[in-house]
């Protein structure tokens, strides 16, 4: 029986009670509550019964929200901002995550690569991470935090929604391996290897390389992130530092919010040549909704004001498909860390926005799943396997 069918009876249950929730077959409520340039922008694709059962029944995987710190940002907690009201200042929300049919998210725990030169970056990392689980503290009816694939299956069956962090930059283990298994053991299931700046361990996709990829320290933090069955995401990384890590691992690697680089060329995006390789690894390429990244960039600097629309994000789904396959492309939004989204995926409320031009573009609900979430459940289990046979000594590195 297929993921969804086991999760919709509770989960539609539940749903009915939150406000915003799936009570109709549209996203009338929360269009309502959206301003009226997004109602505007909703004309362009209409929503079928077919696309909004999709995301209700559905898994549907985030790969990266950075809402800890924008409320960070603010100057705030969750003790101060009730997400559980429309906060429309922000990309998210209880009842617009509910009306968009999340299941499962990895929430960023983002803090600035000028923490690697001031020395403080695992300080505030762990206090993101503890934004992260006073958030699901508070809201204990709608967020679990994961230990396991298996707990996805149980939380989301159960309602709520699973949570996983993201650590965004290998500059928060302050060169010390051993603090990975710290920040496993505090619910991190993947760490973003670089952020905008070069390290001294790995080069960055948008600063200086030094290092042609990896240093030997960096193929020993892949190693140690093998073992422990923590995802290695490869977003952020140079092209070289990506072929590295693919060169090393033995567990399926992620891009947790990168798109295409032949539709857009831009460093923060993913190249043919390095997409042809993920079928071999089993990875997934999550793609982003930021306007920068999904709109060529020559269009972009015609017109800078220029947003895209949910019809650009899917060009760059659908490439990775025909370059890497069906099952090594998912979502990453990249919802509050972005300042520009494209029409009709203005809020995590409009996710099944992408299952409808999926559906237009003649994809079947099982490629849809995938797309949507099974790839990145697959992804997390085939690390959990990998890890429990290099502590076994099942398989070793070579």
């Amino acid at each position: 029986m297929r993921f969804c069918s086991l999760i919709f009876a509770v989960y539609v249950s539940f749903v009915a009670f939150v406000p915003g929730g799936y009570a109709t077959s549209s996203l009338t409520a929360c269009q309502n509550a959206e301003s009226k340039p997004e109602q505007a922008a909703s004309a362009d694709i209409e929503l079928s019964d077919a696309a909004i059962a999709i995301n209700r029944e559905c898994l549907l995987v985030d790969g990266h929200n950075d809402l800890p710190w924008a409320v960070r940002e603010l100057g705030s907690s969750f003790t101060k901002i009730d997400i559980r009201q429309p906060q429309p200042t922000l990309h998210t929300d209880i009842p617009r995550l509910r009306q968009g049919g999340l299941k499962a998210q990895f929430w960023s725990v983002y803090v600035p690569a000028s923490t690697d030169l001031t020395g403080n970056a695992l300080l505030q990392t762990m206090e993101q991470i503890d934004l992260v689980h006073e958030m699901v503290g508070r809201y204990p009816d709608v967020f679990e935090m994961v230990q396991s694939a298996a707990d996805i299956e149980r939380i989301v069956g159960s309602g709520k929604i699973a949570s996983m962090i993201g650590v965004e930059g290998g500059y928060s283990i302050q060169n010390s391996l051993a603090l990975l298994q710290r920040l496993y053991d505090r619910g991190v299931r993947y760490m973003t290897l670089t952020h905008s700046r070069t390290l001294s361990w790995a080069d960055s996709a948008t600063d200086k390389p030094q290092h042609g990829g990896l240093a030997p320290f960096g193929e020993d933090v892949v190693r140690e992130m093998n073992r422990i069955g923590m995802l290695v995401d490869l977003s952020h990384v140079s092209e070289e530092t990506m072929l590295d890590a693919l060169r090393v691992t033995q567990a399926p690697v992620i891009f947790s919010h990168s798109s295409a680089r032949a539709i857009n060329e831009h460093p923060r995006n993913v190249p043919d040549a390095v997409l042809k390789l993920i079928p071999a690894n089993g990875g997934v390429v999550m793609v982003n909704f930021f306007s920068g990244f999904i709109v060529p960039t020559d269009q972009l600097k015609a017109d800078k004001n220029r947003l895209g629309t949910v019809r650009d994000v899917v060009d760059h789904i659908e490439h990775i498909i025909q370059v890497a396959g069906i099952d090594h492309v998912g979502i990453g939004s990249d919802y509050d860390g972005v300042s520009r989204l494209p029409r009709q995926l203005e809020s995590v409320a409009h996710y099944p926005y992408i299952t409808q031009e999926l559906l237009n573009r003649g994809y079947t609900r099982e490629q849809i799943e995938k797309v949507l979430g099974t790839n990145l459940l697959r992804v997390l289990r085939q690390a959990e396997d990998v890890s429990r046979k290099l502590k076994s000594g099942e398989i070793k590195f070579e």
